[in-house]
């Protein structure tokens, strides 16, 4: 069984800031299984997504992990393509929650990031 989004988020959050790290919840989704986006802005113009990786793509030996992907072709992305990414996903699927990470270096802190 898999932790609920909002409390794999709040968990998220607290970890972006022992790291050193500047994050904000951006928007609050669905509380039991709302799809869960970070958005890592460099601070110079760039930005990284990262969303809900493929079900084809988790691991059966550890199926309350979550897994996430690079939401963008290019890396990283310019800021408008990141929020234009983000706007259509909000148009697809109103319950996602969105954390967005300030980091110069582009460090995400997802513990599984599939490529």
């Amino acid at each position: 069984m898999r932790l609920k989004s909002g409390i794999w988020v709040s968990a998220y959050l607290r970890r972006c800031q022992i790291e050193g790290a500047q994050a904000v919840l951006r928007r609050r989704g669905a509380d039991e299984a709302g799809a869960v986006f970070i958005k890592v802005s460099r601070l110079d113009g760039t930005a990284d997504v990262y969303g809900p990786a493929p079900q084809s793509a988790f691991d059966e030996a550890r199926p309350a992990d979550r897994a996430f992907v690079r939401s963008l072709k290019t890396d990283p992305a310019t800021e408008a393509d990141a929020e234009t990414y983000l706007a259509r996903q909000i148009k697809f699927d109103p319950d996602i929650w969105i954390v967005e990470v300030e980091d110069r270096a582009g460090r995400h802190f997802l513990d599984r990031v599939v490529t």
